[in-house]
């Protein structure tokens, strides 16, 4: 089976509120985070790889440990605005890296896909007028989409909670271009 991308945000284990500010339909923060765990591990292999665009725990080192050596795939994490106090010599067992920012080069039919890796949505990115797409979370779905633009809300508030994979942003931006 060949390896296949992924890009996920705005987990927030472990993060009682985002169930009621972002209505989600969990009753607990335990039940939220076995259902998003359990969602990965249904999307993606230990072959694949995933972006995770930021706000994965809000839990402590231990608990947050726990939940990612059971996450299966190669894991890449762009910080979010809530994962500042994320232990970062704990998560790079698990990570192969902790960004700020990424633009990922995607090989797709002979041609090179750019993708612009940043929490938070922007209006202009490298490449933005050849192509090139921005993924970011932060917003839970409660920005409105710009058609034209070829920028998307990776987030799994948006995504039935699971990760989605680069042919489903694919066809997303085939809608909008």
């Amino acid at each position: 089976m060949a390896s296949k991308i992924f890009f996920t945000a705005d987990f927030h284990l472990g993060h009682k509120n985002v169930i009621k500010y972002c209505n989600r339909p969990f009753k607990t923060a335990e039940e939220m985070n076995e259902v998003l765990v359990k969602n990965w591990n249904g999307t993606v292999s230990d072959k694949d790889s995933i972006y995770v665009v930021g706000d994965f725990s809000l839990m402590g080192s231990k608990r947050t440990e726990e939940v990612l050596k059971n996450l299966r795939g190669k894991k890449y994490l762009v910080r979010g605005n809530h994962d500042k106090s994320l232990n970062e010599n704990m998560a790079l067992k698990y990570f192969e890296w902790i960004k700020d920012y990424y633009l990922l080069k995607v090989q797709d039919s002979g041609a090179v896909q750019k993708v612009v890796l940043f929490h938070y949505a922007l209006r202009t990115w490298d490449s933005a007028h050849y192509g090139a797409w921005s993924l970011y979370g932060h917003s839970h779905g409660n920005l409105q989409d710009v058609p034209k633009s070829l920028s998307l809300d990776v987030g799994v508030d948006c995504h039935s909670f699971r990760p989605i994979s680069y042919e489903e942003v694919k066809e997303s931006m085939s809608k909008k271009n």
